[in-house]
């Protein structure tokens, strides 16, 4: 069985903008709307919007490099190079290419100067120079969306997908497949039969030993694209350093052989096993970067000690994740987001390189006060997503840590939580500069009418000579609150600014309760803290308070 017939390939290359800026009539590649002069068909190209041939010498080759529908078309004389062109005009061979009215410079620096500017451009300036229209054949860095291909992505879904895979097979077609270093095909693809031989040729074509970035981003929310790993085998990958997948199956095997340069791997909703990753990562020796995103077939994610330059771990909504082993010993970045718990076990974590934490799981309040500054005793920027209570001072303490936020969901709030007690992590680092604390409120009910702070509590502990930035977003009238922002106001000594946000969420994120309800939620925080918070304040800090609009 043969594969599928391509669909005709398009009038144009690149769709043009609808409307274009005047260029300059003198010495530009583009002539003036207003002031081009030519053939009846050049003057309707300019009257529709289209971009009128720089040349003013009547049939000149690049007067054919536009269609009627305003579109970019190289496929005029597409094989004819500008040293023919050169050769028929002059009578003799060029040395080197210049653009229209431009200089005279060798080849490679032309293929230069065009691999800087964007997918759009690239094509344009290839219509209307002879030099670009040559290097265009090895333009390096290919990026295929919906916005550089000037698809709608709202009109029509199916219609776009087609025009997606006709307009980049047309344009791979007058690519030459040499010296291309970066391919991003980004979306608009609704992944079917057909859209297989065509992933697969394209693919085919741009993964070589140069090419140093790979983007497959695909609209289809099955996985049913089976990504050909073989591709990659037999040094094919020799200079990959990226390589970001998206909706695709992925089953790579200890068969594939070395991602030597291979620095960055990020997989979002990929169909893997966490032994295929293995397979992948231990033939992966300069990784530095590993993003793993809602793949739910990972149930164990193991990272070997040969990984050296492994610095940055990043696991995001893997629902089905239990362990995590890893034997990197220089990771300094680790992000865990929204797995069941902590029931996932986090063995070999303990790092004294470890710089960063990022956390958002059930039970990670308790994992923090029993193990991770003992774990982790140089950490220095900490993210905490949670709503425990810390019911018992920290067991240890972060001597290094500058930097901590603290964001507080929704869901066990009550008149009940004590926010005083976040103080115990004031008082277990030392070294802390900035502490954001960000409170997703409780409902109207919750909120007290009147604070009674006759008898405020005092929590234990000596001055903090380093913290110097503290905001509270979601600041309302609730006692411990209150207290809390008290304590820091007399402990920190070296405090340089104090932001308390009183506003409501916006609407489409953390909307609760009407906007009446909320405008009067704020007012009582603004009342309390003119009465318990500003008294204490010293003049020589900068206190703002963020109040709703009028």
């Amino acid at each position: 069985m043969g594969f599928p017939e391509p669909e005709p390939e398009p009038k144009g290359l690149v769709a043009m903008q609808q409307q274009q800026e005047p260029a300059r009539a003198s010495g530009g590649s583009i002539a003036s709307r207003n002031k081009s002069k030519g053939s009846s068909c050049q003057q309707g190209l300019v009257a529709h919007g289209s971009v009128a041939s720089p040349g003013k010498r009547k049939g000149s080759p690049r007067q054919q490099d536009y269609v009627a529908d305003g579109s970019v078309d190289l496929r005029t004389d597409i094989n004819r190079t500008p040293r023919q062109e050169d050769e028929s005009s002059q009578g003799g061979p060029a040395k080197d290419y210049s653009g229209p009215h431009g200089p005279h410079l060798p080849e490679d620096i032309w293929c230069h100067i065009h691999s800087l500017m964007p997918l759009r451009d690239a094509a344009r300036a290839a219509c209307v120079s002879r030099a670009f229209k040559f290097s265009w054949r090895c333009y390096p860095k290919l990026t295929f969306s919906e916005e550089t291909l000037g698809l709608d992505g709202h009109v029509n879904r199916n219609a776009d997908a087609r025009a997606f895979t006709t307009k980049v097979d047309h344009i791979l077609e007058k690519h030459s497949g040499v010296g291309i270093k970066t391919l991003e095909l980004l979306g608009a693809l609704d992944y079917n039969a057909k859209d297989r031989w065509y992933l697969d040729k394209w693919l085919q074509m741009a993964i070589t030993p140069v090419l140093e970035e790979l983007w497959l981003y695909l609209s289809s929310v099955n996985n049913k694209y089976e990504f050909p790993c073989l591709i990659l085998s037999h040094g094919n990958a020799a200079s990959l350093r990226r390589l970001h997948l998206s909706k695709c199956t992925f089953r790579p095997t200890v068969g594939l052989g070395c991602l030597r340069s291979l620095t960055i791997l990020s997989l979002l909703q990929v169909r893997i096993t966490g032994d295929e990753l293995g397979s992948l990562l231990s033939s992966s020796f300069a990784l530095e970067r590993l993003e793993l995103r809602h793949c739910e077939k990972i149930s164990c994610l193991a990272i070997p000690c040969l990984l050296l330059r492994l610095n940055y771990l990043e696991v995001l909504y893997c629902k089905n994740l239990r362990i995590i082993e890893n034997k990197a010993p220089n990771l300094t970045h680790f992000t865990l987001v929204e797995c069941k718990s902590l029931q996932v076990q986090l063995s070999h974590l303990a790092s004294s390189q470890m710089k960063s934490v990022c956390m958002d799981c059930p039970g990670v309040i308790g994992y923090i006060r029993a193990k991770l500054a003992s774990s982790m005793p140089n950490l220095q920027s900490l993210l905490i997503y949670s709503s425990e209570m810390v019911d018992a001072p920290m067991s240890s303490k972060f001597l290094h840590l500058k930097y901590l936020n603290i964001i507080l969901r929704r869901g066990t709030f009550s008149l009940s939580y004590d926010y005083l007690s976040l103080a115990s992590f004031l008082g277990a680092s030392p070294s802390l500069e900035t502490f954001i604390l960000d409170v997703w409120e409780p409902r109207m009910e919750h909120v007290s009418a009147s604070t009674d702070l006759s008898e405020p509590r005092e929590m234990p502990g000596h001055n903090h000579g380093k913290l110097k930035n503290v905001r509270i977003d979601g600041f309302y009238s609730t006692k411990s609150l209150i207290e809390l922002a008290c304590h820091i106001v007399h402990i920190a000594t070296s405090l340089e600014s104090l932001i308390l946000d009183t506003r409501d969420r916006p609407r489409e994120i953390f909307y609760f309760g009407t906007r009446r309800e909320n405008i009067l939620k704020s007012r009582r925080a603004l009342v309390a803290i003119q009465t318990y918070i500003r008294p204490k304040v010293p003049s020589t800090v900068q206190f703002l308070v963020l109040e709703p609009c009028n």
